[in-house]
């Protein structure tokens, strides 16, 4: 299935049916009096967020969704039926806007979040309600009205914690192969991934985290240079981003440092230029290729030394495996950290904080013993 992220949809209301003028007519019935119904409703446009659904590919080439209109009333005292609703099914992680004034409407951010795009229009009311004491026979009656009309914009923003970063070919189609059950495509030319693979990393039984594998960065990406900068919106919701540099150049006139240095700078620029916020989410440095290189731990001290590098730096082979398990369990303790600070903070703004919950006590023991 192609990959799609990003489609513009017009989303329309059915119309609401009219009310009915009528009179009962029947047989040694005079004056029976009015008996219009009223319309009814018209359908509306719902959304729902399904983790079933992983692209917005449907909407690309179907882009208006009208809901049906409301039935108009009848006499007898009959009402309208409703017009018939339409759901549209979405992945976890839309962001709906309005494409004209680009205002963030809707976040879908779990499953079976619904959501109302386009509001049905109300029925009108029949004679039936206009009849009083000095008006026995009224013939008022109103029309249905329309319903909402939008053209919206909707972009897919994937839920991972982790977010991987790295010029074309730097290894991370094959860490996240290693490490988790997604199976992206792997070659040994540049832009082999074209749109985000996500892996799910386990470990332990009851401990996991989602990797999001983003196609390479390259110079000038923040433009429009490359694929990678269609895809840096999915590194928005990520916890922790892996800047992963490839530290193997093969050409023995360039250095080893050197190279990986320049590689560190042009992602890191990409990223300032592209948004200052991503650019100050948590990054640790992940050098990979290293079964390549002689030297290894003075290849990596040089580096870290050059940048003055304060966070996390890890040295692996994604190819053969070696550092993955003790960065995946470090990442794991790091993510579980977060996630108790943020849920004390939650508590402590709704003021059911219990000091010292060994809520996730047991984890943190699981951790270190794997």
């Amino acid at each position: 299935m192609k990959f799609v992220d990003e489609a513009t949809i017009d989303v329309i209301g059915g119309k609401g049916g009219n009310g009915a003028a009528s009179f009962r007519r029947e047989k040694f019935v005079p004056r029976g009096g009015p008996d219009g119904g009223d319309g009814g409703r018209g359908g509306s446009v719902f959304a729902i967020a399904d983790s079933n659904v992983n692209t917005l590919v449907d909407y690309r080439f179907s882009r208006m969704h009208r809901a049906r209109n409301g039935e108009n009333g009848r006499g007898s005292d009959q009402y309208g039926a409703f017009g018939e609703d339409i759901v549209l099914r979405m992945p976890v992680g839309t962001t709906i806007s309005d494409a004209e004034t680009g205002e963030l409407l809707f976040d879908l951010d779990h499953h079976n979040q619904q959501i109302t795009l386009a509001e049905g229009g109300p029925g009108g009311l029949g004679n039936l309600h206009f009849k009083s004491s000095i008006n026995r026979a009224p013939r008022q009656f109103t029309e249905g009205k329309a319903g909402e009309q939008r053209r919206l914009k909707l972009e897919l923003k994937v839920l991972a914690d982790v977010g991987l970063l790295g010029l074309p070919n730097a290894g991370k189609s094959t860490f996240i192969s290693k490490v988790s059950n997604a199976r992206p495509r792997i070659a040994d030319y540049p832009f082999t991934t074209l749109h985000p693979n996500l892996g799910v990393v386990r470990t332990s039984p009851a401990h996991s985290f989602v990797v999001a594998d983003l196609p390479g960065l390259i110079s000038g990406a923040s433009e429009g240079a490359g694929l990678g900068h269609l895809f840096l919106r999915h590194l928005s919701r990520t916890r922790l981003l892996l800047h992963i540099v490839d530290v193997s150049t093969l050409d023995p006139e360039i250095d080893h440092v050197e190279a990986a240095i320049e590689e560190i700078h042009t992602i890191t620029e990409e990223l300032r230029l592209y948004s200052p916020d991503l650019n100050e989410k948590p990054r640790w440095l992940v050098l990979n290729k290293l079964d390549m290189v002689d030297g290894s731990e003075a290849l990596r001290d040089a580096i870290i030394k050059r940048l003055n590098w304060t966070g996390p730096v890890f040295a692996i082979s994604a190819l053969t495996g070696a550092g993955t398990k003790e960065l995946t369990l470090k990442i794991q303790s790091w993510l579980d950290e977060e996630r108790r600070i943020e849920l004390e903070e939650q508590e402590k703004a709704a003021g059911t904080y219990i000091e010292n919950d060994p809520r996730f006590d047991e984890g943190r023991q699981n951790i270190d013993e794997d």
